[in-house]
C-alpha cells in the first residue's frame, strides 16, 4: 500500500475513533466521519467496505498509540500495564473508542472476543515471567487469571466511565489490585508490589 493510501487509512481510523468516542457506534454516521477525516466516500470504501468494518479496525487497532511499560518484568509490570491503560483511557481517543466499541454488543463486537484475547495474551506474558520468578501461588492458572483480569479491568473501566468519565479509573484499578493480589501472589511478592495510582511510571 502506498504512503498516501496508508495516510488516508490512518486518517479515517482516527476520525472514526473521535466520532465513535463522541456518539457511540449507532450514533456515528458515515458522513460525520468523512467530514471529520476530510476524505471522500470513495476513499473510505477503498479501505473499508462499511461502517462496521471501519469500527472493527478502530476496535482492533485501539492500542496503536499506547506505550506500555517494559520493566520491571512480572507482576509489577502487569500492575503497571493496567495503570498505564487506566491513564490512557482518560485522554487517548483511539484506545477509548476501541474499548467502547469492544463492549458494545450492538456493534461490531457482537460475538467477537478477538480484542479481549489479545489483551489476555499480553497479560499472560507477564504472568509467565511472574511464575518463573516465583511470584505466583502454585494454584494460579496463568491463562485463567489473564482472562479474569481482562474481565475485571473491563468492568472496572465501564463503572468508572459511567460514574466519573474515567477520572477515578487509576484509583479504581489500584483498589482492584488490592483485592486480586492476595489471591495470586506469594506473600513475599505481594509485599514488593507498588500500588500507587499517582506514582511515576518508567516512561513518565
Amino acid at each position: 500500500m502506498h504512503d498516501r493510501a496508508l495516510h488516508t487509512r490512518a486518517t479515517l481510523i482516527r476520525a472514526a475513533a473521535e466520532v465513535f468516542d463522541e456518539c457511540g457506534y449507532h450514533g456515528a454516521g458515515i458522513n460525520r466521519i468523512l467530514t471529520r477525516a476530510g476524505v471522500t466516500s470513495g476513499a473510505m470504501y477503498f479501505h473499508f467496505k462499511s461502517k462496521e468494518s471501519l469500527a472493527r479496525a478502530v476496535m482492533l487497532e485501539q492500542a496503536t498509540d499506547v506505550t506500555l511499560p517494559q520493566q520491571p518484568r512480572g507482576l509489577q509490570q502487569l500492575v503497571d500495564v493496567t495503570l498505564a491503560l487506566a491513564r490512557e483511557l482518560q485522554s487517548n481517543t483511539l484506545l477509548r473508542a476501541g474499548v467502547r466499541l469492544a463492549v458494545d454488543q450492538g456493534g461490531p463486537a457482537v460475538q467477537d472476543d478477538t480484542v479481549y484475547k489479545w489483551w489476555a495474551d499480553r497479560f499472560r506474558e507477564e504472568l509467565v515471567v511472574a511464575r518463573q520468578e516465583g511470584e505466583l501461588l502454585t494454584a494460579v492458572d496463568d491463562a485463567e487469571f489473564a482472562d479474569v483480569l481482562v474481565a475485571a479491568f473491563t468492568g472496572t473501566q465501564l463503572k468508572s466511565q459511567i460514574s466519573t468519565g474515567w477520572a477515578d479509573l487509576p484509583l479504581r484499578i489500584m483498589s482492584l489490585w488490592r483485592y486480586l493480589l492476595p489471591g495470586i501472589a506469594t506473600t513475599e511478592a505481594a509485599a514488593r508490589i507498588t500500588l500507587d495510582s499517582e506514582r511515576r511510571l518508567p516512561w513518565d
